[in-house]
């Protein structure tokens, strides 16, 4: 069995978010859906989910629900 490394929380910076509030069909906040450690990468992935409802947050940025941490 090999033996996997522990990720490091601070190398994901970027959050998913799926805003399905905006189509109606929820009405509670909902937790992101993955982390990236890319802006891009989180877009991508965005993108080909939910292509008009989804939010990448820099969680180390203005926007952060966790507060701005710089």
């Amino acid at each position: 069995m090999s033996t996997l490394l522990a990720p490091d929380p601070a190398t994901y910076r970027y959050a998913l978010y799926c805003q399905s509030h905006l189509l109606g069909l929820s009405d509670a906040p909902a937790p992101p859906i993955a982390l990236y450690g890319s802006r891009e990468i989180a877009a991508a992935h965005g993108k080909l989910l939910w292509p008009s409802t989804y939010l990448v947050i820099d969680l180390h940025g203005e926007d952060s629900p966790c507060g701005n941490r710089n």
